[in-house]
C-alpha cells in the first residue's frame, strides 16, 4: 500500500502543483504493484479527481470523522451510508 500525504491533498483541485503530484504519486504506486490511498479526502472534487486519476482507496473527513470502535461497528452494520 502506497499512501499519499493529506498534504498533497488539501489544495486539490486548486493547486496544479499538488494534482500533479498526486496523479505521478498514483501512477507510480500502480507501475510498482501497490494499492493507493489517499489521506485526508474532505470534498467530492478532491474524491472526483483522485478516483479519475485511478486512486485506489482514499480516508477523511469526507466518508467519516475519527470513530471509537463501538460507533466503527455500527457504521460499518449500516453500510457506510452516514455518519455517528
Amino acid at each position: 500500500m502506497l499512501k499519499i500525504d493529506k498534504t498533497f491533498i488539501d489544495d486539490i483541485p486548486h493547486n496544479k502543483d499538488d494534482m500533479e503530484i498526486a496523479a505521478t504519486i498514483i501512477a507510480m504506486g500502480h507501475t510498482l504493484g501497490f494499492k493507493v490511498l489517499a489521506e485526508g479526502v474532505e470534498t467530492t472534487e478532491q474524491l472526483s479527481f483522485l478516483s479519475e486519476q485511478g486512486c485506489d482507496l482514499y480516508q477523511g473527513y469526507l466518508k467519516s470523522k475519527p470513530l471509537y470502535v463501538d460507533s466503527f461497528a455500527k457504521f460499518l452494520h449500516r453500510g457506510n451510508s452516514s455518519h455517528d
